[in-house]
């Protein structure tokens, strides 16, 4: 629980969606779990949506690849 006594539950699909939303709007976007970074590679594939990862020892940058 957190400080606000809720429950924190995280969805990492809801959480990689919503960064795919950030790069389709031209924004960047790090993600640090492999489970979320993959997520984040398959829809924006299937979306045919370019960018440039930046894989780093901490995680990876997905950032919009200029049209």
């Amino acid at each position: 629980m957190d400080l606000t006594g809720k429950e924190m539950v995280i969805n990492r699909k809801e959480m990689a969606l919503k960064k795919v939303e950030k790069i389709k709007n031209g924004l960047s976007a790090f993600a640090e779990s492999k489970e979320v970074v993959e997520i984040i590679r398959k829809e924006l594939e299937q979306d045919g949506i370019a960018v440039h990862e930046d894989i780093t020892e901490v995680g990876s940058w997905f950032i919009p690849a200029k049209k």
